[in-house]
């Protein structure tokens, strides 16, 4: 992948051609950031810059994925006891050239495979070791990359160790996590850390051209390319979330003159609940910025409110009046903290479901 071809980062980018043809590269790099972030099209790139600045020529093979010193390894499931990366490669590549900024529920769905486990297994990391006791086709560098590498088992993880600290002369690793939560402090403690920050806004809105469409899109994205681009195609910011978000809002103000509609909320909390884990964090990330656009509409800053909620004839200005310094906080804390709970793989529905309640406590608190 060309640098050229990756959405902003232009520090980081000149920082990492720096690294290479300084002969600066670590031999084991993490590098941290949502896939949307840029995470796996910046080791792509990185990876080219160093094979093509030894043959030119091969540029190309590297922008199909088939250089035969470039290797890859993503999880997968386990099928007849074997769970070896190579297997799904045809797909992977496929998914990847498509869309190098593809999450890992992207890859689930592609395999059409959302209710098994994925991860990087040992018989992965024994055959990674094989591969790297030949010697380099092209009499170069050899690079592995390690898409989800948060994804490896405990015992994947050990026996890839002693590769991380000593690999064989010119083999280059590149390991790519959402955050370094779920790696081995042994593996952290091996590998040189690049923190891949989220897409500014500017950049963003510049890939998708400037309108006032667009910015509702990419605010709603956070700086993720790849949210960006499935709000922009399906619109899911202002329809589905905007559906569950006024449902959510609306049982709230209800419940505290009737308490029955308690029920609705815990309904509410289990239809969520059956949504994939990652689209749960975006849903909660989404109702965090309708919050935050609520309270700035409150405090008159109109200029700054580039969404206002109107379905089913929400009553936008009513609704932002409830929001406030008293409570935003805790708004924010309860959900920032039910996000948190989800990640770590928590019962969804009974997270939700104690999230939704109390918001119907917050929001009726008066602002002082």
């Amino acid at each position: 992948m060309k640098w050229e071809q990756i959405i902003g980062h232009e520090a980081l980018k000149n920082v990492l051609q720096d690294s290479v043809h300084s002969g600066r590269v670590g031999h084991a790099q993490l590098f941290l950031g949502d896939e949307g972030y840029g995470v796996l099209p910046l080791a792509l790139a990185m990876a080219q810059e160093i094979l093509a600045k030894e043959n030119p020529a091969s540029a190309h093979k590297i922008e199909n994925l088939n250089h035969l010193d470039l290797h890859f390894s993503f999880p997968v499931f386990s099928e007849k006891n074997i769970s070896l990366s190579k297997r799904y490669f045809d797909q992977w590549r496929e998914m990847i050239l498509e869309n190098p900024y593809s999450s890992f529920d992207d890859w689930r769905s592609f395999l059409e495979s959302d209710n098994k486990q994925f991860f990087i297994s040992t018989g992965e990391a024994e055959d990674l070791l094989q591969r790297f006791l030949l010697k380099s086709y092209e009499g170069g560098s050899k690079i592995l990359i390690i898409w989800r590498a948060d994804k490896m088992n405990v015992e994947a993880s050990n026996r890839i160790l002693k590769f991380l600290e000593e690999p064989p002369k010119n083999t280059y690793i590149i390991l790519c996590s959402p955050t370094a939560n779920d790696i081995l402090p042994t593996v952290l403690s091996r590998c040189q850390l690049v923190n891949v920050p989220r897409i500014s806004d500017e950049d963003l809105l510049t890939y998708f051209k400037t309108s006032a469409a667009a910015k509702e899109v990419v605010y709603q994205a956070q700086g993720d390319f790849n949210l960006a681009k499935s709000l922009a195609a399906t619109n899911v910011g202002t329809s589905e979330f905007e559906t569950f978000f006024i449902q959510w809002v609306r049982n709230a103000f209800q419940a505290k003159n009737k308490p029955e509609v308690l029920r609705e909320i815990v309904k509410w909390a289990r239809q969520i609940g059956e949504w994939n884990r990652e689209k749960q964090m975006k849903f909660l990330s989404y109702c965090i910025e309708i919050f935050r656009l609520a309270m700035l509409q409150n405090y008159g800053n109109d200029d700054l409110v580039y969404k206002k909620l109107s379905e089913g004839n929400f009553n936008w200005l009513a609704f932002s009046k409830f929001i406030h310094g008293a409570n935003i906080v805790a708004i924010v804390e309860e959900i920032s903290d039910a996000s948190y709970h989800i990640s770590r793989n928590a019962n969804s529905k009974i997270v939700l479901t104690d999230m939704g309640i109390k918001l119907t406590r917050y929001i009726h608190k008066a602002a002082h």
